[in-house]
């Protein structure tokens, strides 16, 4: 194909060839052309975008300022440290929880079958360290968060049970699973049929003797209120305490007594000094356990007091 046309006042006569290979080297340099206002256009938008607007910078390109960048990891450690902060107090936590599960099983197992309890601190296993795994800044951050919130519950529910076990803890000191005597003593009678010392007959005994010298100091053995504090002709000096659960324990023959009628004592707290007062053949503390109305054998209760 040619294009022909008349110029100037000559009339002379022009002539364009136009042909497959001419229009094709016109598309390519019109593209060429397009192609590099293109890219100057993109280059001088992102360099206006970084320095005004970073968040377009992120749009366009993924490109961050150094202050966007300390700004994210500023968050990431910020929560890190939150969630660092918290997996500590929950560890605390819960070595709290097993000194008092111990103090419980301690106080709650009679000491005849203490022994037979298995203990150890034997453990083991792989270590599986937990990861996070992200693709991006924001899936990151949104990990950590949900981290965060797990921590934050978990540790809630640990505090939970902190509450129950010091809660069951407090409610064990208020039944009589102490030993109700401190310092030296012995076993002088048991709980049950024995030979009475004075009648030299079978008689049943509904106590626990201990054998120590005069003054030595008898304890409440749980927390509760004084119901009787006196003389009694069989007993002597006599201290009757009321406990939880309809509990009562009796300690008689004392030299002195410390404690009066409807005083609150704790687990521990002096009440009276052993002494040789009533129906007894020698200094010692005669203990009872009642629960409604009905003797209970001691050494079945008795733990250590803490």
């Amino acid at each position: 194909m040619q294009l022909m046309w008349v110029s100037g006042p000559t009339g002379r006569v022009r002539k364009i060839s136009i042909t497959l290979r001419t229009v094709s080297i016109a598309i390519a340099i019109f593209a060429a052309f397009l192609i590099a206002m293109g890219g100057i256009l993109h280059f001088v938008g992102l360099r206006i975008a970084i320095e005004a607007r970073p968040e377009i910078a992120r749009a366009m390109g993924g490109v961050l300022t150094q202050a966007e960048q300390d700004k994210i990891e500023e968050s990431y450690k910020a929560r890190l440290e939150l969630i660092q902060e918290k997996l500590q107090a929950t560890s605390q936590e819960l070595i709290e929880i097993q000194k008092l599960k111990d103090r419980f099983m301690e106080m709650a197992t009679p000491s005849a079958v203490r022994s037979q309890i298995p203990s150890g601190n034997a453990k083991g296993g792989p270590l599986r360290p937990v990861s996070l795994k992200s693709n991006n800044n924001a899936d990151l951050i949104s990990a950590l968060d949900d981290s965060l919130q797990d921590v934050t519950a978990f540790k809630k529910s640990v505090e939970e049970v902190n509450v129950l076990w010091a809660k069951q803890l407090a409610w064990l000191h208020t039944l009589p699973t102490g030993t109700p005597i401190k310092g030296n003593y012995s076993l002088s009678s048991g709980y049950g049929l024995r030979i009475d010392p004075f009648t030299q007959a079978m008689a049943r005994h509904e106590g626990t003797d201990f054998a120590a010298p005069v003054g030595t100091p008898i304890v409440a053995s749980a927390g509760g209120v004084v119901s009787r504090a006196g003389w009694d002709s069989q007993y002597g000096n006599v201290v009757e305490i009321n406990h939880a659960e309809g509990f009562k324990t009796r300690y008689a023959h004392a030299s002195q007594i410390v404690v009066r009628t409807g005083q609150t004592v704790k687990r521990g707290d002096v009440i009276a000094k052993v002494g040789n007062t009533g129906r007894s053949s020698g200094p010692h503390l005669h203990y009872e356990v009642i629960k409604a109305g009905a003797h209970l054998n001691p050494a079945n209760m008795m733990v250590k007091i803490r």
